[in-house]
Order: structure tokens, then C-alpha cells, then sequence
């Protein structure tokens, strides 16, 4: 909102295009209002004519249908009484919004039938007397007969049998109501043939394609065309989301989620959507918005989980079927109202017909992040794998405690879940310990709970949170007479204190340090503890290799390699002793993994093969997949993807049998992302990380799943998937940790980041110019990543100059030169300085011609910069890249002879190519411009045609037959054909 009212007519028509340029919504409609009061303070009825114009049309995109008449009804009096005020622009403005009123007036159940056609009467009545087409007029009468419920036939005949006008609703607009009538006849072939240039996009406007997307969506359905459809609902519900405007397009997209199988992501919209419920005042909006949510939510409860929150009318919390029964009451009262308005029952009948539907696919992946009502539940505990039936949990206490500990000697993965239960009886107020020796006292079982949760506290890297959790477990161990177990709890403090990083220390040196003291004292513990049991002792060993394992994984010294395996085979002949397969087991894991730091991956691999030998013959089964995961891994640094991908799809296959996070099923997808992508799979390799990412994030690895999700995205942009792109990273930043800031703001803005570009890629450039000129201000506070600050300043100048702001432009230029001061991005600024003289010269031609090579000035200090500092660009270079835009941005400003002075020197720079030269592509083009510039511009076709057949005849030479060779050709050929 303006802080001061405007003083002048030309202060208040800069306020009215300023307001022009903002979202609908109430900010815009509030600001509309008060530029309405400020105009009527001048003599001059135009400037009050335009703020009425632009405050109805805040009111009518900002669904206030009550308001929009209101406003209009001042237009035409003053058009009555001072046509003379309205020029020929001002007149077709007026005419067209009889159109609006007409829809307003239908939006409104207490506005009687007789009014709404007593306004179209009155339409009438003023176009035939302004000598207008009525065209417009039996558009409005057929929209009528169908909202009341009437017979159409007739109403269409006399509005789709006419010519257009001046004054129709754009093609786009009238594409959607011939379908909707075909729609509502039942046919949806011909429905679907009559909106297919709007969903070829051959037809848009304000309101379409987004309107048409919404209701296609099923049709499409019904008639096999799911992905078509999963593609347009992607692309459509971006276009409406969270506009009061376009309510009832966000409703059919929740029904569509609904009718597919995806009830979790139609809830997810409907929390992005939430001010809706609010902001919403057309009633129609209303209605066509709440039957969609009570389509949702009615299945959802229909699956059992209508006690799931769900974001509704603000004020209170909800669940999904208290908000239901809200929803439903609401909705139906307004069908009922407009039907008694209208005499009919047809707005009744069609709210129960989309009631009544059933889903017309059981599943139907709408989105790179498919999740299901379990995984949106709170604290929603994964469901057992059907591949194994997992250990039956016992339901007597005593049992329940020792199959647990018995469970965990092992390591076996179904000891959590028997952990779990454990947890939750003894927090109940009324627990009673079970008076039994074999059991032990509370404190030793208060004292396992905490082991395990200290355990589960290292495996997220929250090693402080361990270390203490353990030091309290190993206090009440004393306290129950259990020595051993106490031994073990204190070497996991010395081996989780180790790892918490030091502030101020030397790095990995002060880590290696921290493991070296912490491994001498646990041998020590392991020396003065009497009356060990077998699996304590193991468990010891295992602890002391671990610890001499880090150090190595931290150093990567030789003279730490022994000390493992020393260690490590300590455990593998204890745990043979006492055939304990699982520690065995481990030993093995940690001789491959030595073998592999210190640089022999062929010993790696035979350690590798010989335990999954061991593993198939004795087991522990629930060993096989990490084993796998490692040989894959390891393969992959051999470099052969194929046996790799087999490893580890082959381990992701029995990870399927146990919990995912007790064999390691997150990492084995991300490292079969890589293997698929090095097997030129990226599609494959997309799944993967999508789902890598999503059992992170149920294990509680937020910032390791958000990490993995960014790469996904970018992925998916990369293979120009940029709707996928987008959902994606709008339902991750829909999450409630990103919304309230608690996830790393730097990883947040790299998501921002992705999106901006996808949308840029999308080809919404006022949405993806708003996102960057957002991260361009909040990067500028980056201290010390001054570096990110200036590829996203830089890239940001590009998007505004796209725009046509080059002001702005320049602005975000200058912040990205004086952040590349402080730590240089040579090849990302040059680049994106490159592009941005090349806008200003195409869009400005000669009078651009300054500022732009004003700009390629800044672009060639940056090339010698980049010079003296003897960098090497990842793609052209610098210098020709730079020589080709002097040429272009001449030839776009007509300054051709110094077009092609610059062109020449680019194409000295180059050299002629060689075979198998990857610069080919970018000499060819510099001969191309160079010979159009020359021969078309500057009427020298001798010349050009010289320069070009030698060009085609060396490339042909090389055995070139491309697309850069055929556009010399063509270029040839018009010259001669000009001569």
C-alpha cells in the first residue's frame, strides 16, 4: 500500500500501475480502495474512472462478487452522464464488464432469477443501442440457462451459432464453456477434442489454461489418458493455488487427488490452501471450493483415518472428520440456497453426483514424493514389510523384556520394535515391574531404554545427546548390579564423546587424537572389568575396532591401517570362539572396509565375496544387504556400474525383508541412484533418490533427506521435468519445520534456488523474477558465502532483464560484481553478464547499445581476471564467448561493421576446428552470424558466400553433416537466391 496518498494525477496513475503489478488479494483490493478515494479529491473524472476500473477488478479477481456491481454501477452513471470522459479503450473496458456484473449477480444466491435476467435485459438493451454485436449477450444467457439447470440446447445454439465480436470472451474462455456443455451432455471424446487448444496452449489467457486444466482432469481419466492427465494436474494446480479467484479449480484438484489414490498429497494442497476458507467470498466459489474438500476428506475418513488433522476454517484445530461435517453442513446449505433461487434442484444433484464418484484409479503417481495417509499420520509407525513376518512381540511382561535384550544381543533388527513397546509401558502411570530374577530390577530396564535411545541418538550424528544418555544408562547399571553391561554404556560415552566435533580444534587431527585416547581407555575398561559374558566382551571389541576404524576413516594415514586390522581380527577370532556370527560378521565388514580406505579395492572385494559366502551359508540374514550395498559401492569405484546396480538392487531386494533402517535401505537406493545414473538410467536413478529422501525423512534425517530431495529436484530439471521439479519442491517447502525456519536457511534458499529455475524453465517469469529478486536480497547478508551471493545476484539481473527492467538489472549486476570481488565465480558471472548485454541490445536495439556494452565491459575485466588467474572455464571460453556477444549485440543495435570487426576476432580466437574438436558448434555459428551480418546486413554477399563455402567444406572435410553445417548451407543458398 502506498505510505502517502498521491498528490497528482500522474503520482495516482504510477500508484494504480504499481497496484496493478500486485497479486489479487487483499493488499491489492484494500490499496484499490483507498486510490478510489484519492481520485475523487481531483476535478478530473478520468483518473476516477480508471481507479474504479482497476477497484472493480480487484474486487472481481479477489472473489468479492458482492462489491463488484457496486463499483460498476458508478462506472455506468458516470458514462451516462459524461460519455464524453470515455475514450474508445475506456468504452470496450466498460461494455466488456457488463460480463463480470452478470457473473457477480450469478454468484449470489440472495439475488433473485427475475434480477439476473432483468441484467441481461439491460445488457442487451446497451449493446444494441452502442450499435454492438450480441454475441457477448447470449454468452451470458447460456452460462445462465446452465447454472440454473435448465435445458441448454437452445441457449447454445443461439450463442456458439454466432459470430464473435470485439466484445466476446477470448477463445480460450469460450473453448471452456463449449466443452463444459459437452461435459455436462456426458460426452467426454468431444469435450476433450473441443479443449484441446488450450491444452495445447495454443490458447490462454488470465484464467486459462488454469480453469480448463482443473476440469479436464477426469474426463481424461474416464478415458484412459492418465498420464496426460497426472501432467496437467501438475501444471494446472500451479496456476490456482491459493487464489480466491480460482477456489474452485484448487476444489476439483483436491478431488481429483481424492478419486486417484492420493489422499495424503490432496491434504497436503488443501493445508497450502487453507485461506481459502477464509478469503473466499463468492458463495458459488464457495460451493464449487468446499464440495471438492468434502470429496477429500470424506475418502479419506472412508479409509479409516478421519482423525488425522486436517487445515481447515481458522480459528481451531481440526480433524479430518470434524472438518468434514463442518464442510458438509456449509456446502450444502449453499446448493440448497441456490436452488431455492433458482427453482431448480440442480445444484443439489451435481454436488451429489461428485459425492457419489468413486476413484477411477487405485494409485496413479502424481508426484516425484508419492506418500500415503500412513505417512502424513503423526508419529506413524512404518508397517512390517509383507515380505517376513516379523518376530511376534510377546504380550507377557517378563517374556517381553528378555526376548528383547535377547533380540539386541543379536542385533537383530526386530529389537526395536520390541524396544518401542517397552518404552511405551513403562511411561504409563500405572507400569508395575515384574517381580522376577531372571528380569532384574526397574533400574536395569530404565537403564536398557536409555542404551537403546543413546544408540538410536548416535546413528542421526547427535553425539553430545549419546554420550549423556549413555553416562545416565551406565550410572543406573551400577545401581542394578550389572558391571558388564555398565563397561559397555561407559565405552560408548568415550567412543560418542570422541566424535563431537571440538570448537576451536585442529580438525581431523584433534579427532584422530580424541579416538586414539578414547580406544587406550577402553581397553583398559575392557582389562579391569571382570566376569564379561561373551556377547559384552564382543560388543567391547567391537567398540575398540570401531574406534581405531574412525581414526583411519579421519586420517586416511597408513601407519593407521594395521592398528585396525589388528583389532578387527581380535573380534573375528573371538566371535569364531563363540560363534557369535554377528560380530563375525562385523570383523569382516570392517577388514573390507580398511582394505578399501587404504586403497586395495581388490582385497575389499574378496573380503566382500567371502562374507556374503559366510552370510548365505550361516547368516545373519539381516547382514546380506549392507554387505551388498558395500560390494556395490565398491564396484562403483572400480568403475563397473553393471555389477554394481546388480549388488545393490539385489541387496535393496532383501532390505525389503526387514526395517529400513536397520539394514541401511536408504543408502542403498541413493547409491543405486548412482549406479543408474552412470548407467544412463536417470529416470530410475530419480525413484531411487525420491525414495532414499522419504525414508530419511521418517527415520528423522531431516537435513540428510532434504539434501538428498534437492538433488532429486535438480535431477528432474535436468531431465526436463520441471513440473516434477516444482511439486516437489513445493510440497518440501510446505513442510512445517521449512515454514517455521527451523531447517538450515542456507539449504532452504538452495531449494528456492532449484524452484526459481524451474519456474524460469517453465516459462513463469514473473513468478521465478520474484523468487530470485527474494534470494538475491537474502543472500546479500551471506558474509561468508559471498560467492553464492554473486551467482544468484548475477542470475537474477538476467531474469529482470528478461522482464525488460534493466534498471533493476543493472542494480543486481553491480551487487553480483561486488560479491565476485570478493570471492570470483568468473565462468557464472560472465555468462550471465554476456546474456543480459545480449536482452538489452535485442530489446532496445541502438538505444540499448550503450548501457550493453557498458555491461560487456564488466564481462571482459572479468575475462582477463580470470586470465591472470589462470583459470580454465568448464565450457567456452571466456574470451570468444566474449568476442561472439560483441558481435551480436552490435548486430542487434545495426552497428554491423563493428558486428562483424568482433565477430572476425572471435573466429581468430577460435582457430579453425580439428577433427573430433568440441568447439565445432561454436565456430560454426560464429561463420553463420559473421556471414549473415556481412552478406544480408551489410550487402556483401561475395564475401559472406566465401567465407561460408570454405566453412562448409571444412566441416564437411572433418566428416561433419550436422545441424551446424546444414544452417551454412541455408544461409548459402538465401544469399545466392538474393543476388
Amino acid at each position: 500500500m502506498p505510505t502517502t496518498a498521491p498528490q497528482t494525477t500522474d503520482e495516482l496513475y504510477q500508484a494504480l500501475q504499481e497496484n496493478g503489478r500486485r497479486p489479487y488479494g487483499r493488499t491489492r483490493t484494500v490499496t484499490a480502495e483507498e486510490l478510489v478515494d484519492t481520485a475523487e479529491q481531483f476535478a478530473e473524472p478520468v483518473p476516477l474512472v480508471h481507479a474504479l476500473l482497476e477497484l472493480q477488478e480487484a474486487y472481481t479477481y479477489g472473489s468479492e462478487p458482492r462489491k463488484s456491481p457496486v463499483v460498476f454501477a458508478r462506472l455506468l452513471t458516470l458514462f451516462d452522464e459524461q460519455p464524453d470522459v470515455f475514450d474508445d479503450r475506456l468504452r470496450h473496458m466498460l461494455f466488456w464488464r457488463f460480463k463480470w456484473v452478470s457473473n457477480a449477480l450469478r454468484a449470489l444466491p440472495e439475488i433473485p432469477l427475475a434480477s439476473l435476467r432483468q441484467w441481461l435485459t439491460e445488457m442487451r438493451d446497451r449493446y444494441e443501442k452502442a450499435g454492438l454485436g450480441l454475441h457477448p449477450y447470449y454468452g451470458q444467457a447460456h452460462q445462465l440457462a446452465a447454472h440454473v439447470g435448465e435445458d441448454t440446447t437452445l441457449a447454445y445454439e443461439l450463442w456458439a451459432g454466432r459470430t464473435r465480436t470485439r466484445l466476446s470472451d477470448c477463445e480460450a474462455c469460450e473453448i471452456c464453456e463449449r466443452a463444459l456443455h459437452h461435459l455436462r451432455a456426458g460426452d467426454d471424446e468431444r469435450a476433450l477434442r473441443a479443449w484441446e487448444p488450450v491444452l495445447a496452449g495454443k490458447e490462454s489467457c488470465q484464467e486459462e489454461p488454469a480453469r480448463s486444466l482443473s476440469y479436464v482432469l477426469l474426463p481424461l481419466l474416464r478415458t484412459g489418458s492418465a498420464d496426460r492427465a497426472r501432467e496437467l494436474h501438475l501444471a494446472g494446480y500451479r496456476g490456482c493455488r491459493r487464489n480466491p479467484s480460482m477456489s474452485g479449480e484448487v476444489g476439483r484438484h483436491l478431488e481429483f487427488c481424492a478419486l486417484t489414490g492420493n489422499e495424503a498429497r490432496g491434504l497436503e494442497l488443501l493445508a497450502e490452501n487453507r485461506s481459502l476458507f477464509d478469503e473466499v467470498d463468492s458463495p458459488l466459489d464457495q460451493l464449487d471450493f468446499l464440495t471438492g474438500v468434502e470429496v477429500l476428506l470424506q475418502r479419506v475418513e472412508l479409509l479409516g483415518h478421519g482423525d488425522l488433522p486436517a487445515a481447515g476454517y481458522a480459528g481451531r484445530t481440526w480433524t479430518v472428520t470434524g472438518l468434514r461435517a463442518e464442510v458438509r453442513d456449509r456446502a450444502g446449505d449453499l446448493a440448497a440456497r441456490f436452488d431455492a433461487r433458482n427453482g431448480t434442484t440442480a445444484h443439489t444433484d451435481r454436488r451429489r453426483a461428485r459425492l457419489d464418484r468413486t476413484p477411477l484409479l487405485d494409485t496413479l503417481g502424481l508426484t516425484l514424493r508419492t506418500r500415503s495417509l500412513d505417512d502424513v499420520a503423526p508419529a506413524a509407525p512404518v508397517a512390517a514389510p509383507a515380505a517376513r513376518t516379523a518376530a511376534d512381540i510377546p504380550d507377557a511382561l517378563p517374556e517381553l523384556i528378555l526376548t528383547t535384550r535377547a533380540l539386541d544381543e543379536q542385533g537383530h533388527p526386530d529389537a526395536a520394535a520390541c524396544w518401542a513397546r517397552l518404552r511405551t509401558l513403562v511411561a504409563a502411570r500405572d507400569y508395575t515391574h515384574p517381580d522376577d530374577p531372571a528380569v532384574g530390577p526397574l533400574a536395569r530396564l530404565r537403564a536398557d531404554l536409555l542404551a537403546d535411545e543413546a544408540d538410536r541418538a548416535g546413528e542421526k550424528d547427535e553425539f553430545a545427546d549419546a554420550a549423556a544418555l549413555h553416562e545416565e544408562a551406565a550410572g543406573l547399571y551400577d545401581d542394578a548390579g550389572a558391571p558388564g553391561d555398565a563397561a559397555l554404556a561407559r565405552a560408548c560415552v568415550l567412543l560418542a564423546t570422541a566424535e563431537i566435533p571440538a570448537e576451536g580444534a585442529d580438525g581431523p587431527e584433534a579427532k584422530a587424537a580424541a579416538l586414539t585416547a578414547a580406544h587406550a581407555s577402553m581397553v583398559r575398561l575392557h582389562e579391569e572389568t571382570p566376569h564379561l559374558t561373551p556377547h559384552q566382551e564382543a560388543r567391547l571389541l567391537r567398540l575398540r575396532a570401531t574406534a581405531l576404524a574412525l581414526r583411519l576413516q579421519t586420517t586416511r594415514s597408513e601407519e593407521h591401517v594395521a592398528p585396525v586390522f589388528a583389532e578387527a581380527d581380535l573380534l573375528r577370532a573371538f566371535a569364531t570362539r563363540h560363534d557369535i556370527a554377528g560380530q563375525f560378521s562385523g570383523a569382516q565388514l570392517l577388514r573390507a572396509t580398511t582394505y578399501a580406505i587404504s586403497g586395495d579395492l581388490p582385497a575389499a572385494v574378496d573380503e566382500a565375496d567371502a562374507l556374503l559366502e559366510r552370510l548365505e551359508a550361516h547368516g545373519p540374514a539381516w547382514h546380506l544387504p549392507r554387505t551388498l550395498g558395500l560390494r556395490g559401492r565398491l564396484q562403483l569405484v572400480l568403475q563397473d556400474a553393471e555389477a554394481a546396480y546388480r549388488d545393490l538392487a539385489e541387496g535393496l531386494r532383501l532390505a525389503a525383508d526387514w526395517p529400513a533402517e536397520a539394514v541401511g535401505a536408504t543408502r542403498l537406493h541413493g547409491d543405486l541412484a548412482e549406479a543408474c545414473m552412470r548407467l544412463g538410467r536417470p529416470d530410475e536413478a530419480l525413484r531411487h533418490l525420491t525414495r532414499s529422501a522419504e525414508l530419511d525423512l521418517r527415520g528423522g534425517s531431516r537435513t540428510d533427506a532434504y539434501c538428498t530431495y534437492s538433488n532429486a529436484a535438480q535431477l528432474s530439471l535436468d531431465l526436463g521435468r520441471v513440473e516434477d521439479c516444482i511439486a516437489l519442491l513445493d510440497s518440501l517447502l510446505a513442510e512445517p519445520d521449512v515454514a517455521a525456519g527451523e531447517l538450515d536457511d542456507r539449504l532452504v534458499a538452495q531449494l528456492r534456488l532449484t524452484r526459481a529455475r524451474a519456474l524460469h524453465a517453465g516459462e513463469d517469469l514473473k513468478a521465478a523474477t520474484a523468487e530470485f529478486v527474494a534470494l538475491a536480497a537474502e543472500s546479500a547478508g551471506w558474509d561468508d558465502d559471498p560467492g553464492s551471493h554473486a551467482m544468484i545476484a548475477a542470475e537474477t539481473a538476467v531474469l529482470l532483464a528478461e522482464s525488460g527492467e534493466f534498471g533493476r538489472a543493472r542494480e543486481a549486476a553491480d551487487q553480483a560484481l561486488a560479491a565476485h570481488a570478493r570471492a570470483p565465480r568468473y565462468e557464472h558471472l560472465s555468462n550471465s553478464l554476456r546474456e543480459l548485454a545480449r536482452l538489452q541490445a535485442q530489446q532496445q536495439g541502438a538505444d540499448g547499445l550503450p548501457d550493453a556494452l557498458a555491461v560487456l565491459a564488466d564481462a571482459g575485466r572479468i575475462a582477463d581476471e580470470a586470465r591472470a588467474a589462470e583459470y580454465e572455464a568448464h565450457g567456452r571460453s571466456l574470451d570468444t564467448a566474449l568476442a561472439y556477444e560483441h558481435g551480436r549485440v552490435n548486430a542487434y543495435a545495426g552497428a554491423y561493421e563493428d558486428a562483424l570487426a568482433a565477430l572476425e576476432k572471435a573466429l581468430a580466437l577460435l582457430g579453425e576446428p580439428g577433427r573430433g574438436d568440441d568447439r565445432v558448434g561454436e565456430w560454426a555459428e560464429c561463420v553463420r552470424l559473421a556471414g549473415a551480418v556481412e552478406g544480408l546486413y551489410l550487402e556483401r554477399p561475395a564475401p559472406a558466400l566465401t567465407r561460408l563455402d570454405a566453412a562448409i567444406a571444412h566441416l564437411t572435410a572433418l566428416g561433419h553433416h550436422s545441424e551446424e553445417t546444414e544452417s551454412l548451407v541455408s544461409l548459402a543458398a538465401r544469399l545466392r537466391d538474393e543476388e
